[in-house]
């Protein structure tokens, strides 16, 4: 665990993001990224999956559909995408083909036992969102989960889904009260781009320190289970 500042407010609102940070996915994302390639004539092994692949890899975080914007020009083929890119990735998550990042639940737990709100988000749909939760049993586990559609349809790395979060749960009374975490470096600027107190990126995930750094993280989690105890030290500072 790397602190790259010594001090941190006391944080009442946790905003965790899902695959790669509390959820273990064994590279569906990319599995999936493979069905919607096909629906578009894209097929494995040619340079334009390769470099399509590339781009996924470097946003992950970001909102499905916004990526898929980008990559197949037009709305209409984008949401073709998008679609078969949620189904094959719900057919995987039905196999059994996701786990918790361990220790994920247990620091979940802890937070709420703290006196901290967890909100789960993520850059997938609901449906693909409510599937992972249904596999996971983690349908209780926090008070709030939010999709980009559920902040206005734009995901990470803008600030919406954490400030969706601060005002649907009222659990913090300033931004500063607020803890964002997430693998990505898009997690990150999320909770820098709305003015989160801690920001911290985890290595169980995508993207790894130098991109953490670059994106303003205040801190760095070999895990998500180190955080409950990072908060303590910082409410106890």
């Amino acid at each position: 665990m790397n602190h790259m500042t010594t001090a941190a407010p006391d944080i009442r609102l946790v905003v965790l993001d899902m695959a790669g940070t509390t959820v273990a996915d064994g590279g569906l994302v990319e599995r999936a990224f493979d069905s919607a390639a096909r629906e578009l004539g894209v097929e494995p092994g040619t340079p334009d999956h390769a470099e399509k692949l590339d781009h996924v890899r470097a946003t992950m975080g970001e909102s499905k559909i916004s990526v898929f914007r980008h990559l197949f020009g037009t709305e209409e083929r984008a949401r073709r995408a998008n679609a078969a890119f949620e189904k094959a990735y719900g057919e995987l998550v039905d196999g059994g083909l996701v786990a918790p990042v361990p220790g994920a639940r247990e620091a979940i737990e802890e937070l709420a036992a703290d006196g901290r709100t967890t909100v789960l988000t993520t850059g997938f749909a609901r449906v693909t969102q409510d599937a992972v939760l249904d596999a996971l049993g983690w349908r209780d586990l926090v008070p709030l989960t939010l999709c980009p559609a559920d902040a206005g349809g734009r995901g990470r790395p803008y600030p919406d889904l954490v400030l969706a979060a601060f005002l649907r749960t009222g659990a913090a009374d300033a931004l500063a009260q607020v803890a964002v975490v997430g693998d990505t470096s898009y997690d990150v600027l999320s909770g820098v781009r709305a003015g989160a107190g801690l920001v911290a990126g985890v290595r169980t995930g995508a993207h790894g320190d130098d991109a953490f750094r670059a994106a303003g993280a205040t801190h760095v989690l070999d895990s998500v289970a180190g955080l409950p105890a990072l908060l303590r030290g910082a409410a106890g500072r």
